[in-house]
């Protein structure tokens, strides 16, 4: 998933050119750090603003050590950034999303060990957050803006005008579908090109069906774990949801980097939506007056009737996460670990990021979100993380990338209608 920001996000790979915004001196190559300071990559969207304000401070309170930033779209960034510490010309601070990816980087001595030189970080920190970037117990990655559950969005208006309302269970949801089409709109936006949204229906369907068991059998390698009974029951709900016309005759076409698929239901042409809380801060920009009239309205995903899963659980990305590049000078490496250390939500980061609707995953922040205006979003996001009994990690960070690139390209396939669900699990367990 985008998981990143963009959220994002994975592994499908655009073309899209980098947005660059310098706030240093310009390294010597592309990602290298350079005498005057650390680098960083991050992405365009979600929570860059906070991001950019975030250097912007650090560089101005630190002339001796600053911090060059970068961003770009999340399809190209993923390109980049693997060719980059491929060929040991990773910027200081490299963006992630922490899961088999980050493993891959701590087992071929890519990063550094975060672990004491964050501390004062990681301590104010949800402790299930840290662990995602912890590899045998050290820290490796640590978090760099919102925890980033995946929501369904519902544009309201749309929904009260075909006669339908928030989808709690299942059988709501085909409900509500078919009443949406029934009054001509896309009942459910999806960037089916981005490929990586689809993953979001994939993910939560298993987990309602099966509980945090069914992708833990995927995780641990065992046989047959893509044909098992709550896994194939979750591909063939998919294809349900495809074959009732539930995203639409143009699905495959809509780009998620854009912002192509919420645009849908911002302007009314789609009901709803399931995509990450990254969105959010892009709807306060792009529809003001459908979020402060209150007609953009949001909620967990529907149970499934009969299902195994917690309705408390969700899947995303527990936020977005810094590493440190071992390849980085020692300057640049010192540079960048002071700055995840004292600048990562210290007060004015936590404020950046609440403005722009985005809830950081720190400690005890219950009483500071009551003080914001429009706080709805904000309370129903860090309660959903806060009180989640399982936050299960967007699959293409979970997996190796090779099987992650697998599982996406039989994704397209199944929701394409190109194969079956038995055919999308039997292709998916060829991959453990």
């Amino acid at each position: 998933m985008k998981l990143g920001t963009s959220r994002r996000s994975l592994l499908a790979l655009g073309a899209a050119a980098p947005v660059v915004a310098t706030l240093g001196a310009c390294g010597n190559r592309p990602g290298s750090s350079s005498a005057d300071g650390a680098t960083a990559w991050g992405l365009t969207g979600g929570a860059e603003e906070a991001m950019r304000a975030s250097f912007e401070d650090w560089n101005e309170a630190h002339p001796d050590d600053q911090i060059t930033a970068e961003y770009f779209a999340n399809d190209a960034y993923k390109e980049k950034i693997r060719t980059a510490i491929g060929s040991g010309n990773a910027p200081t601070l490299v963006f992630g999303w922490a899961g088999a990816t980050l493993a891959d980087y701590v087992a071929n001595d890519q990063v550094i060990d975060l672990t004491e030189p964050t501390s004062a970080l990681t301590d104010r920190v949800l402790p299930s957050v840290v662990q995602v970037g912890m590899i045998d117990g050290s820290v490796y990655a640590v978090p760099n803006n919102q925890s980033q559950p995946v929501v369904m969005y519902h544009n309201n208006e749309v929904l009260e005008a075909a006669g339908t309302g928030v989808p709690e269970t299942w059988s709501d949801l085909l409900a509500a579908v078919e009443a949406l089409k029934a009054h001509d709109v896309v009942p459910i936006a999806l960037a089916g090109q981005s490929v990586w949204p689809e993953l979001m229906w994939i993910s939560y369907l298993a987990d309602r069906v099966g509980g945090e068991a069914a992708f833990q059998r995927v995780l641990d390698g065992e046989a047959g774990a893509w044909s098992h009974p709550d896994m194939l029951r979750a591909a063939q709900m998919i294809t349900e949801l495809v074959d009732a016309g539930a995203f639409g005759d143009g699905f495959a076409s809509v780009v998620a980097d854009a912002g192509a698929d919420h645009a849908l239901v911002s302007t009314g042409k789609a009901g709803m939506i399931l995509q990450g809380s990254w969105i959010y801060p892009e709807f306060l920009t792009n529809a003001p007056d459908l979020v402060a009239s209150g007609g953009l309205i949001f909620s967990t995903f529907p149970i499934v009737e009969g299902g195994a899963g917690d309705p408390s659980n969700i899947v995303g990305n527990p936020a977005n996460y810094w590493s440190v590049a071992s390849s980085a000078p020692e300057d640049a490496q010192q540079t960048a670990t002071d700055y995840l250390s004292e600048a990562v939500y210290n007060d004015e980061h936590i404020d950046a990021l609440l403005a722009i609707g985005a809830v950081p995953p720190v400690v005890g922040l219950e009483d500071r979100i009551a003080e914001e205006e429009n706080n709805e979003f904000l309370e129903f996001t860090y309660a959903m993380v806060r009180d989640a009994a399982h936050f299960e990690l967007s699959w293409d960070q979970a997996l190796p990338a090779d099987q992650a690139q697998e599982l996406l390209n039989n994704l397209s396939r199944l929701f394409l209608g190109d194969i079956t669900a038995e055919q999308f699990a039997e292709a998916m367990d060829a991959t453990l």
